[in-house]
């Protein structure tokens, strides 16, 4: 079980807060690569597009750092 706080510098940080904010910064490298490629152009709504993929990959941390 994952511990529910981080301690940075005396200041207790949520650990989801923290896989958030991992899962922020690796959407917006993806994003670029992925606008690079062109495949925002293919996309119906691109901003719903980046906010499945947003859950996705703050699933996947979860899932990963949680067991």
């Amino acid at each position: 079980m994952i511990n529910p706080t981080i301690d940075i510098y005396g200041v207790f940080v949520p650990a989801f807060l923290m896989m958030a904010l991992g899962a922020w910064f690796c959407l917006k490298v993806l994003h670029v690569g992925l606008a690079r490629i062109g495949f925002y152009k293919i996309t119906a709504h691109p901003a719903l597009t980046d906010l499945a993929l947003f859950v996705l990959i703050l699933a996947a941390l979860s899932a990963l750092f949680v067991q």
